[in-house]
């Protein structure tokens, strides 16, 4: 590849993006750097709180980095696209009693959407980031693969990139792991080197969600029944949005055996729960599916993964009518929460994916 094209790095203030610029720098490719605001207080100011809670402002750290790299860096202002395209789907999307993933959304529409779009604008051949997934080159084809180091490949959040996408996208520390990416930072001396990893969905750094939720305005009379499979009532609760199926802990209800959430169904503000075996499901749909492959017209078999951290399921996928997946599982699998996505993977290769309905 011709290392005199410009590459844009999107730089978040993290040691991941900023060794992402280090390691392109220094292979020749000329590099500048542009970073995403993504909160702004006052679009919402009935809903969005300021007492400090919400993501923290990188722009210092992504300033420092440019600098000591001698980049260009441009901000750009995607607070009101941030609030509108992910913050208010996810808060919807828990209302409605399913369990959103916006690191997704925020892949597909924003940092490979509105991103990319704007790094081609600067005249960049290429927008790069730290995602830890590789991209591959098969006859005319671009092919998402799972990154180097399984424990870090964040391949399943990629699922949605496209050909057109892929063609102008780097990933220069797909074949790393964390430790070489720090042992980068230190020998470029960068000053986020050992800036610690955020772990939670960037607009909620403390992980509670359900306070978040509260903040933002909850459905008038969100209050309603928990029942059990067999159609016992066997309490109440405060609002579907505290649910998500699977959950065990937190149901506050006397029962012989351990209950889960089997399903929540927000119209009727109701939570189903009962017993493990009740967990299993043998099929699922997935809806609005992309591929990462020609669609098939046939049924293929695949790995599924439902949720990040998931175990890799052997199943049938079978493609249907606009943009619908049937998946059929060889052994049951638990936990199949609508709102999720299915990713389907042969080997290191992503195949697709979709929603889980």
């Amino acid at each position: 590849m011709d290392k005199r094209k410009k590459v844009i790095v999107a730089m978040s203030g993290g040691v991941d993006s900023s060794v992402t610029a280090a390691l392109l720098k220094e292979q020749g490719y000329e590099v500048a750097g542009l970073n995403m605001r993504l909160w702004k207080e006052d679009i919402n100011p009935s809903h969005a709180p300021n007492d400090g809670w919400l993501a923290p402002d990188h722009a210092a750290d992504v300033r420092r980095v440019a600098e000591a790299l001698d980049i260009p860096l441009t901000v750009l202002d995607l607070r009101e696209e941030f609030y509108r395209r992910i913050v208010e789907p996810f808060c919807q999307t828990y209302f409605s009693g399913e369990t959103p993933n916006p690191c997704i959304l925020c892949n597909q529409t924003l940092k490979f959407g509105l991103l990319l779009e704007k790094a081609r604008e600067l005249g960049g051949d290429f927008l790069a980031t730290g995602h830890y997934a590789r991209i591959l080159q098969e006859d005319d084809r671009f092919v998402l693969a799972k990154g180097k180091n399984l424990h870090k490949d964040q391949s399943y959040f990629l699922f949605t990139l496209t050909q057109q996408q892929l063609s102008h996208v780097l990933f220069p520390l797909g074949e790393m792991d964390k430790e070489s990416v720090r042992a980068h930072a230190a020998r470029f001396q960068l000053p986020v080197a050992q800036k610690a990893e955020s772990q939670d969905i960037c607009f909620i750094p403390d992980g509670d969600y359900v306070s978040f939720l509260e903040r933002q305005g909850l459905p008038e009379h969100p209050e309603g029944e928990i029942v059990h499979v067999n159609g016992q009532v066997l309490g109440q609760h405060l609002g579907t949005f505290r649910y998500t199926v699977g959950q065990r802990r937190g149901l506050g209800i006397a029962w012989p055996e351990p209950l889960y959430v089997l399903k929540i169904d927000a119209s009727a503000s109701k939570v189903i729960v009962g017993e493990r075996v009740h967990l299993a499901v043998e099929e699922v749909t997935v809806k609005d599916t992309c591929w990462n492959i020609p669609v098939p017209q046939e049924p293929l078999r695949a790995k599924c993964r439902i949720r990040y951290r998931h175990r890799e399921a052997s199943a049938l996928i079978t493609p249907g009518p606009d943009g619908l997946a049937m998946i059929r599982f060889e052994e049951p699998q638990q936990g199949v929460t609508p709102g999720q996505a299915a990713v389907f993977f042969d080997g290191e290769r992503i195949l697709g994916g979709g929603w889980i309905q």
